[in-house]
């Protein structure tokens, strides 16, 4: 068996770097022809491209896709049509993977594959968050590294075929958020079933919270609430409108939790800068979600009047 393990990335030269190591060290298993390792560069200003070319040597498994910058659904789209595996791996660019993923992955798929008769599967692999760039595979396994998602291309393995039949990723979703999640419905109507796979391990690298961050998260969230909509729109289900948060219950939720907005990232600051100099920056972003949840959620109903949704 041939895999291809398309990735997207668009200024993340230093930890891609880690990304493509680990990928190099793999364990193969029988099942295993080879594989090839798709970067999809995504209009990098950072040297990316002139970098993997100079290290052709050190990442033989690599090959360089370049695009305009135009987001990770063309990304991974593009990488699909440029793959020559009959399986094709998901990861993001700051994802660093232990040495039986690949392995990992194709035996729960191979063994999914002979129990239920057909390939209308997909594999979901472990993701361990940490902000650990030194030794991010060092970081234990959190109750908060727990995901609900249902197809999220942090680490899924899948059929390409079957992958193809779904439409890929759908290119209107150009800004942050969603084009994955947006996918897995449709899989989910063509009956294609999730299987967990804990054994594919990924640590996905974060840089700790920094007070001058915030400004990015929050136009993160704005972008998050215009890409919800175009999900919503293409799948009017209740089902889609608790996964964006585009419910009343959110509404009031996060409404109650900041006092109506009177705790910000503003009022946070002193904070949150507080826990940072103390060394907590993870904590003190737990904290910051609550308002950024808050922002969301009102960007999602300010941007649904304005196109007249409901």
């Amino acid at each position: 068996m041939f895999i291809s393990v398309v990735i997207p990335t668009y200024n993340r030269k230093p930890i891609l770097e880690k990304c493509l190591n680990a990928l190099e060290s793999q364990l193969l298993n029988s099942s295993i022809e080879d594989y090839e390792v798709i970067v999809v560069d995504d209009g990098s200003t950072d040297g990316t491209p002139t970098w993997l070319r100079h290290e052709r040597a050190k990442f033989p498994h690599v090959r360089l896709v370049e695009q305009k910058h135009a987001g990770p659904a063309e990304g991974r789209n593009r990488g699909v049509s440029q793959s020559r595996g009959e399986v094709i791996v998901f990861i993001d660019s700051d994802l660093v993977v232990t040495k039986t993923f690949l392995s990992s992955h194709v035996k729960t798929l191979t063994r999914s594959w002979r129990s239920q008769a057909d390939r209308l599967c997909f594999t979901y692999g472990a993701v361990i968050n940490t902000a650990n760039f030194d030794n991010p595979t060092s970081e234990p396994h959190k109750l908060q590294d727990l995901s609900w998602a249902y197809f999220a291309t942090g680490n899924v393995a899948i059929d390409k075929e079957v992958l193809k039949s779904s439409g890929l990723f759908d290119t209107a979703f150009c800004l942050y958020g969603w084009e994955d999640l947006e996918l897995g419905e449709r899989l989910r109507k063509m009956g294609v079933k999730l299987v967990k796979c804990p054994q594919a391990v990924g640590y996905h690298w974060h840089p700790p919270l920094s007070l001058d961050q915030i400004p990015l998260l929050v136009k993160v969230e704005r972008e998050r609430a215009k890409m919800g909509l175009v999900f919503f729109k293409k799948h009017p289900t209740l089902r889609v409108r608790f996964i964006i948060q585009y419910t009343w219950l959110h509404l009031f939720l996060w409404e109650v939790l900041t006092l109506r907005g009177f705790i910000n990232e503003r009022s946070l600051r002193p904070l949150l800068a507080l826990l940072i100099r103390k060394g907590h920056p993870g904590l003190a972003m737990e904290l910051l979600r609550i308002p950024l949840n808050l922002f969301g959620v009102r960007a999602i109903y300010k941007e649904a009047s304005i196109r007249g949704i409901r």
